[in-house]
């Protein structure tokens, strides 16, 4: 079982950046493959990014290609999300979510294990 709990969400301005963090807890990291997923009002829960666990490997959605950066410290626990170029239609409840899958997998379904959200919302 680990326990994660994201961080750092709050209201910026269009053009702003913002680091959310996810901090587990329970067993090591370095263990999961681990993601970020956002959930907008009224809308389906979505894929943002992805990484492997060692940080080499990062996947991204095409709408947050070249904006959003994942990174990871194993040392630390922690798998962070750097926001930059915040857009509108980035507001949303940010999860992080961690998967036991040695392969690669943007999928929700395949993630075992979800923290509560952290929202960031992003001013017009």
């Amino acid at each position: 079982q680990v326990l994660l709990v994201e961080s750092g969400g709050r209201l910026v301005p269009t053009g702003g950046s913002l680091r959310v963090s996810c901090a587990a807890s329970g067993r090591p990291l370095s263990r999961y493959f681990m993601g970020w997923f956002r959930q907008a009002p009224e809308k389906e829960r979505e894929f943002v990014a992805a990484i492997n666990w060692s940080g080499e490997d990062t996947y991204y959605a095409d709408s947050v290609k070249g904006r959003f950066t994942i990174s990871r410290d194993n040392a630390k626990n922690t798998v962070y999300l750097q926001m930059n170029n915040l857009k509108p239609e980035d507001t949303a409840v940010y999860y992080c979510a961690a998967t036991l899958l040695t392969r690669t997998t943007l999928s929700q379904r395949d993630y075992n294990y979800w923290g509560q959200g952290t929202q960031v919302t992003v001013s017009s």
